[in-house]
């Protein structure tokens, strides 16, 4: 039998399976992209203000390592240099999350090896994870390059592909750590760090350049994107190095795949203790997702210290630009340009904060369909304590996370302390809104549960590019984060933040009475 026998089955499957993510996430990041030419065109309508941020960019390495070089004058460039490195930031996360779901996962859960009893090659279900993903940033990089091509078909081809392949390269890394670890949640965690230190590696290199010619930038796939330069005498070249990294990258991957059993792995993880020392179903929810609670904690208090930096130079960077101070104001209020700075900044913290919350709420329904929940409840511990034990994880994450936003936008800023902290902390209800939301699917609607990443792709498209749309006021408030006030600067108004927070109660308890009155898979 062939080692790719069942491929073609096992793809389809795993296209049915992402149905709903998948094109959620797609088109949150293909419309995030085409939104930004007309954007930018509002912004900077004419060849001298362009020249002027152009020239502002370049003199300042902060800008520079939070976005990138700017290689021309032209919107396409600009719409490159502004959402390139971001888009593929974001395809590399739904490529890992792609590929790990449709390889680890399944082994972990023992669906695999059910799997595998019938005619299915060895590879087969490695090589169904990597075409998913490629059929996912094909489809990205056609949308791009078909909603960019009016700015120039070279230009829109080449950052439609380099996006892809900054995916495809991640996709290939996460298949390489699939086999490397017994554990998805480790697998997603490690392929994560490494694409953080993509990031890294690309911000420490523009910032020490203006040309993104130094070596820490050519480390970093997403220094290649950079300089790959769309719309700006485009580098075909580069592309064989995302050619040659994907094609190596599968090769080992492929190598490892065909040397372990199903189920094991080349790093296992080391056995725990003779005696068990977890004493509750809440320590257990904590040591299953400490790990994850430490990771986005790390992430937003550094992103916070770099946003909270770069406060005093976005004066210099807007200018006179009436554009830009308007599109700042209508995501941070009305306020002077540095509140309003701070305050969208903050609110757009809040926006990534309901990735974590659904994911960690969606840990309840991992782990019920994957079998591990049945042991626990066979004991004497019943469905509401069990599913407490994750939640308290979930919503008080969200406060430690946001709490230390606020810290790291003071340590970056160095004032208003009090106001920043405030102003993270008043993000909570949201995002508690959107955990409530997944938990009511989870509990009531339990095979639609994953349809919660896609509610929080739609938040997220509608705080992202709502307001550089001049979107209706009507839009924006079906998101909640359209209700909160706009601190710091702000008027403070309890009344919208008190029913977020009593319709996430709502939410929760009505997600809870649905899973305590139905069944449970076993």
């Amino acid at each position: 039998m062939s080692t790719l026998a069942g491929t073609g089955v096992l793809l389809r499957f795993s296209l049915r399976r992402d149905r709903v993510m998948v094109p959620v996430w797609v088109a949150v990041n293909a419309l995030m992209v085409l939104s930004m030419p007309g954007s930018l065109k509002n912004l900077y309508g004419t060849p001298a203000e362009r020249t002027d941020l152009v020239h502002q960019v370049a003199t300042n390495a902060s800008f520079r390592a939070l976005i990138g070089p700017v290689f021309d004058t032209s919107l396409g460039a600009l719409t490159a240099w502004r959402v390139g490195v971001y888009a593929g930031l974001l395809a590399a996360v739904t490529s890992l999350l792609i590929v790990v779901r449709h390889t680890r996962d399944e082994e972990e859960s023992g669906r695999q090896e059910l799997v595998a009893s019938g005619v299915v090659g060895r590879r087969a279900s490695l090589t169904a994870a990597l075409l998913a993903a490629g059929v996912a940033n094909a489809v990205l990089a056609l949308l791009v390059t078909a909603g960019l091509a009016a700015q120039g078909f070279a230009g829109a081809l080449a950052l439609g592909l380099g996006i892809a392949c900054v995916g495809m390269v991640f996709a290939t890394m996460a298949a390489i750590v699939a086999q490397l670890t017994e554990s998805a949640r480790l697998a997603r965690g490690l392929t994560a760090g490494v694409l953080g230190a993509a990031f890294v590696l690309r911000a420490a290199g523009d910032s020490a350049t203006d040309d993104g010619s130094s070596a820490l930038t050519w480390l970093s796939p997403l220094g290649w994107l950079e300089n790959l330069r769309p719309y700006a005498g485009e580098r075909w070249g580069v592309l064989a190095l995302f050619a040659a990294a994907v094609a190596v990258q599968g090769a080992v991957a492929y190598g490892l795949a065909g040397r372990r059993d199903v189920g094991m792995s080349f790093l296992p993880t080391l056995p725990g203790p003779a005696v068990g020392r977890l004493g509750s179903a809440g320590s257990l929810a904590w040591r299953l997702q400490r790990g994850s609670v430490y990771g986005w904690s790390l992430a937003f208090f550094v992103v916070g210290v770099v946003y909270g930096a770069l406060t005093d130079g976005v004066a210099d960077l807007v200018g006179d630009n009436a554009g830009a101070r308007e599109i700042f104001e209508r995501m941070g209020g009305q306020s002077g340009l540095t509140d309003a700075f701070l305050a969208s900044m903050v609110g757009m913290m809040g926006l990534i904060a309901a990735l974590y919350v659904v994911g960690s709420v969606l840990r309840l329904h991992g782990e019920e369909t994957s079998g591990r929940a049945e042991p626990v409840l066979a004991n004497a511990v019943g469905r509401m304590r069990w599913a407490a034990g994750h939640l308290t994880v979930a919503f008080g994450g969200v406060v430690l996370i946001m709490l230390l936003t606020g810290l790291g936008f003071a340590v970056g800023y160095g004032r208003q302390v009090g106001p920043i902290l405030g102003a993270c902390l008043v993000q909570v209800a949201a995002v508690w809104v959107i955990g409530g939301l997944a938990v009511a699917l989870y509990g009531l609607l339990p095979r639609l549960a994953p349809a919660a990443w896609g509610v929080a792709g739609a938040v997220l498209l509608i705080g992202w590019v709502g307001p550089a749309l001049d979107a209706p006021q009507a839009v924006l408030d079906v998101s909640p984060f359209g209700h909160l006030p706009k601190l710091p600067g702000g008027e403070m108004s309890w009344g919208p933040v008190l029913v977020l927070v009593g319709l996430a109660v709502v939410l929760v308890a009505a997600g809870l009475a649905g899973l305590r009155r139905r069944d449970m898979t076993t």
